[in-house]
């Protein structure tokens, strides 16, 4: 019993890994789709995206299953009560990803970003996807210096966020009142997809050192 429990453990870790890896992928096509107007890539993202959203309840209910038979204790109950939450964060990460494809189906042909805007967008995007490469080798390896380097690239997303604001809210903001709309809902999704991941580090941190950071983790999730 003991062998197939720590099987069902390790089956936990690699679904995680699978689904992190749809997200980042979903997250790349998203971003380019956004950044060129690319409808099908766009329709590709917003289809795949139940994809994950299958994957993610299918975990949920491995997760359900294992604490109901076998009924962990200590570490191994954080592993699978972490899997829960790790799990919901990467759904509303692929999230993240669908809803800018959608944006730019909306305006389709039509380029979603005034042009203002777009070199700050483009950045968030190419942070975000290098937020999701890291997260996926912290998943994979528990290493805690991952976590490092997603906080420094989290802080650049926030900053990258506030300056859209900065600049829709400004006297010399050019852009319609569609356009402005569209940036603020372009950013907070980049915005919300880096906060996502960081949540999910902290709890892989978590599951290696048992030091908690329930001030992130609340203010992420309550965000959501």
């Amino acid at each position: 019993m003991r062998d197939v429990f720590q099987q069902e453990l390790q089956e936990v870790q690699q679904r995680l890994v699978e689904i992190a890896e749809l997200v980042a992928e979903a997250m790349r096509k998203a971003t380019t789709a956004f950044q060129d107007s690319d409808i099908t890539l766009a329709e590709e993202v917003i289809e795949e995206d139940a994809h994950i959203d299958e994957l993610a309840l299918t975990l949920d209910e491995l997760a359900i299953q294992i604490l109901a038979r076998q009924q962990p204790v200590a570490r191994d109950l954080r592993v699978v009560v972490s899997a829960l939450r790790m799990s919901a964060n990467l759904e509303r990460m692929g999230d993240m990803a669908e809803h800018l494809a959608q944006l730019t189906r909306y305006r389709f042909p039509d380029k979603v970003i005034a042009k203002g805007l777009r070199t700050t967008f483009k950045e968030m995007g190419e942070i975000d996807i290098q937020i999701a490469e890291k997260l996926i080798k912290m998943l994979k390896s528990q290493e805690l210096k991952q976590l490092e380097k997603i906080r420094d690239l989290d802080d650049k997303i926030d900053s990258l966020h506030l300056s859209v604001f900065d600049k829709v809210l400004s006297d010399t903001w050019a852009g319609t009142s569609m356009d402005t709309v569209d940036a603020t809902l372009a950013s907070r999704y980049y915005e919300r997809f880096s906060d996502h991941a960081i949540s999910i580090a902290r709890k892989v941190a978590y599951l290696s050192t048992g030091e908690w950071a329930p001030d992130i983790d609340e203010i992420t999730e309550s965000k959501a």
